[in-house]
């Protein structure tokens, strides 16, 4: 069954996204990321790749020639998925293609409208059996 994790109250989501996909390169997992759309999409990939001065996160969009061969893939069209180790949400929609995967993270940011849509997701996972972790940026400090 999917592991599920929120990350809430996020100040940032781009940057607990690029130490997420860090500490998950580390540990040699594979990681599909959810975009709202391809321009969204475009923009994490640009992030991830330019995140450090001396570094660097492996990533592409779903669609490049060069997916089935990189360990991080940012989707936005939730088909023909390539992975099924790590999936991390940065939309406020309910992805459906989450079961498939290992684990589900859900990135929430401290916007309003992003808690209500995150609440109505969770409750989604909860009434279907699956375990939920919670955790809170206050406590990542």
């Amino acid at each position: 069954m999917t592991r599920i994790i929120f990350y809430s109250n996020l100040a940032d989501k781009h940057l607990t996204l690029v130490s997420l996909v860090q500490q998950a390169l580390d540990k040699r997992h594979l990681v599909t990321i959810m975009a709202d759309s391809e321009q969204a999409a475009s923009q994490v990939n640009s992030a991830l790749w330019g995140h450090g001065a001396s570094g660097f996160l492996p990533s592409t969009l779903a669609t490049h020639t060069h997916a089935a061969m990189t360990p991080v893939l940012i989707d936005w069209q939730q088909k023909d998925l390539l992975q099924d180790d790590i999936l991390i949400n940065l939309t406020q929609n309910q992805l459906m293609c989450f079961s498939r995967f290992r684990q589900l993270i859900e990135l929430v940011s401290n916007d309003e409208s992003n808690k209500i849509a995150a609440r109505q997701r969770f409750k989604f996972y909860r009434d279907r059996g699956y375990e939920i972790k919670h955790i809170d940026e206050a406590s990542l400090n």
